[in-house]
Order: C-alpha cells, then structure tokens, then sequence
C-alpha cells in the first residue's frame, strides 16, 4: 500500500459525519485501540460507522474540542478550512469545511450541528452533539465536490479526572468518482487516527485559570 493511498483512506473518513439508519447487520473491523463496526447503508456508496473507546482527557476538554468546529482546521488531517457560518433557529449552528485531498478533487460539506447535552462544570453530565448535511444551503464552489448525505454524533461521558468513553457514529458519501479499494480503506485507520487527533487536542488545551473569588 503506497502512502498516498494510505492518506487519502485517513481522509476519505475524517469527514466529520453518524448514521444509525439501515438493516445490515454490523460487521467488527477492528477492536482495539477502538471497537469500529460497519455496515453498507441501503440504496447509497455509503457505510454506516460506529466506534467506540477510551480517550485519556477529560470530558470537559473533548467537549471543548468538538464545539470548536472552527478550529478543526488546525488539528484535523485535510481539514483545509473549517468555520461556523450562522447560529440556527434551533440553537444549533450552520458549519462549512473543505478537505483537500491527494488522488482526488478537494471535498467540502455544509452541516447543521446541534448540541444535545454538555458536560456541566464539575464534571458531571454527558456530552451529545449530533449533525447532519445541508448541501444547498449556500451555492457550490467551482472546482470542489459537495458532499450531500454527511451525518453523525457525538457522544462523551466521563470516566474519570482524565478519561472519557467517547462513542463516534457516521455516515459521508464521498461522492464523485472513487475507486472502491480507496473508499474502502478508511474505515479502521482514519477512525483511529480522527479520535486520536481529538484526544491529543483535548489533552494540550491550554489549562484556564479558576474563577476569582
């Protein structure tokens, strides 16, 4: 397996995105450091992941690197830009990002993201965010392919000062034209590499002093 082919399988499924539709059974690919199961999703090129697992860093902190939509420019592979467009009518917030990709034409996608639930400050409480496409919600861009069925969640729940059971589910459509063994290859390694970059970040957040008395 050459690295470029390697690369675009991480970025082919760090496209943040969950589904739960569907009546394939699951199929495990791996169990450790994750448990990631997958299953084809009816009547599309799409396949339904869920992945599960510890994460050394608080709650607290994944809380504030998954509400960060604007930031995962800077920590996420191929996220090229990454920024909130609007707040909803919903409380939720309209969310724009690009991937640029080797192999292939550069990828980007419009989601609706709404937190469900937070982490509240002591510690205590889950964390639940959850998104789906919204590709005619601004014009597409020349030369970039719209993804259009993109969506997933997020759950986190604290196990501890520094630890968390983060559960991760998605759905993306690559769209365009994508040789199958490349579209294939992301299932395992991007998932693995997406929630270590997710820890890794939550882990060097720099750590705010407590409220004045």
């Amino acid at each position: 397996m050459s690295g470029m082919t390697r690369r675009w399988g991480l970025a082919l499924a760090v496209v943040l995105a969950a589904g739960v539709a569907g009546a394939e059974e699951w199929e495990t690919v791996a169990k450790t450091p994750y448990l990631i199961k997958v299953r084809p999703r009816p009547g599309t090129k799409a396949k339904d992941i869920w992945a599960e697992g510890e994460l050394k860093a608080s709650a607290e902190r994944i809380q504030t690197v998954l509400e960060d939509q604007g930031s995962y420019r800077l920590f996420m592979p191929y996220v090229k830009e990454s920024r909130v467009v609007r707040p909803t009518d919903d409380g939720g917030r309209l969310t724009y990002t690009r991937l640029d990709l080797p192999v292939v034409s550069s990828r980007d996608y419009i989601c609706h993201v709404v937190t469900e639930s937070k982490v509240a400050p002591d510690g205590t409480g889950v964390y639940q965010q959850r998104w789906k496409a919204e590709p005619d919600a601004f014009p597409a861009r020349r030369d970039v392919v719209r993804l259009r069925l993109n969506e997933g969640s997020w759950k986190v729940e604290p196990k501890g000062e520094d630890t968390s059971w983060v559960v991760y589910k998605f759905t993306v459509d690559p769209a365009g034209s994508i040789p199958g063994f490349l579209a294939g290859m992301g299932q395992k390694d991007a998932v693995v590499d997406t929630l270590r970059a997710v820890e890794k970040r939550a882990r060097t957040l720099p750590v705010e002093p407590p409220p004045a008395k």
